[in-house]
């Protein structure tokens, strides 16, 4: 028979460390930049990402706290979603450091930087696909009761989007081939997407 953990999370789990980041997981990372309303630029991951509708593309980051990547998406109306891989792991850890406001993130992690097409704020240029988004909904996120809590939705429409034409085969885009990671639970855990994990499985008719 199954022994259950179970618990409400309003009490509290009561394992060393939250599980749910580690049960909903592997997820995408979303790594956002923006630009200031007075221009100085900003890069941050954030796991809380995804895609939600194919047309228009919509793209959403969720953010604890109010954090720069949510007050310039505010400011401006603009973000871009850059895919983060196993060779800029490091970097993209790097730019999830707390820094002031006025720190460039871009600079602090030694990234090169490519002008977008339809917004603002800059595309990491090592990344192999970048979308170029205009904000159309923030959302803050309430509990049952409607309390408001301390996360923001930002949802965007892809305007542009951008990939490296190596990630391509016969018009169709080879998700391994970026070597794509992903944020597992716990302090430090991430996966890396690679072929050896693919399984193919078509729908029902």
């Amino acid at each position: 028979m199954t022994e259950w953990h179970s618990y409400e999370p309003a009490v509290g789990h009561g394992l060393r460390h939250d599980p749910l980041n580690a049960i909903v997981a592997p997820r995408p990372i979303g790594w956002i930049s923006t630009v200031s309303a007075q221009g100085v630029r900003n890069l941050a991951p954030y796991s809380f990402f995804n895609l939600f509708a194919y047309r228009p593309a919509i793209v959403g980051f969720c953010s604890a706290g109010a954090k720069d990547s949510l007050a310039n998406a505010q400011a401006t109306g603009e973000f871009v979603w850059n895919l983060a891989t196993r060779d800029l792991a490091e970097a993209m850890n790097a730019t999830s450091a707390a820094v002031p406001a006025d720190r460039d993130e871009f600079a602090l992690a030694g990234l090169d930087t490519l002008p977008s097409t339809r917004v603002a704020p800059p595309r990491v240029a090592a990344s192999p696909v970048q979308f170029e988004c205009q904000v159309t909904q923030v959302l803050r996120l309430e509990e049952k009761d409607g309390a408001a809590i301390d996360y923001w939705m930002v949802f965007g429409e892809a305007v542009a989007v951008h990939i490296d034409r190596a990630m391509l085969e016969d018009g169709i885009y080879q998700t391994a081939r970026a070597r794509p990671i992903t944020r597992g639970g716990g302090p430090a855990d991430y996966f890396e997407i690679g072929e050896d994990a693919l399984f193919r499985m078509r729908r029902p008719d």
